[in-house]
């Protein structure tokens, strides 16, 4: 399991209320020349970086029409989003990042409470880490190298298969 209903509910509400919410966009630049092949983004939100970049794949549960599983891709992005996923659900999320990977995935985490509330009330980042703990954490699923992040308390790695 990827995410509870009742979370993918509460994500959707966050955001139609929010038409701004997503930030993966930022690394849209880093994307194009890191991507080879098919590109799938996993998390996707409302599609931000799919209108700088042609033919992504997207991939949202909290987002009708981009909620179906997706096929494997060679590159995977992941920006701002594994910050969100339910504790109880890291493991498995990670692991299905991992298995839709065919070359080279981006990893983006935010290390940081966010800005953005979700309708319980609960802050939308569900998992608050520092860079250490996270590094930990990747560590337990694979070889991911970091590089310079473009905000401050953020993680970015790379990985390639």
């Amino acid at each position: 399991m990827l995410i509870s209903e009742e979370y993918r509910k509460l994500n959707r509400q966050l955001h139609d209320s929010h038409p701004g919410y997503g930030g993966g966009f930022k690394w849209a630049d880093f994307i194009k020349g890191f991507a080879t092949g098919t590109v799938l983004d996993y998390g996707c939100g409302k599609g931000r970086l799919s209108s700088l970049i042609p033919d992504v794949i997207e991939y949202d549960p909290a987002i009708e029409g981009k909620d179906a599983l997706p096929e494997p891709a060679d590159t995977v992005v992941c920006v701002d989003v594994i910050e969100h996923v339910e504790p109880e659900y890291l493991d498995n999320v990670l692991k299905h990042l991992i298995s839709l990977t065919k070359q080279r995935m981006l990893l983006v985490i935010a290390c940081r409470p966010g800005n953005k509330y979700l309708p319980d009330g609960r802050l939308a980042h569900l998992i608050v880490e520092d860079e250490e703990w996270w590094q930990r954490k990747l560590m337990e699923h694979g070889r991911f190298i970091p590089i310079p992040p473009k905000s401050k308390r953020e993680l970015a790695v790379v990985m390639y298969k």
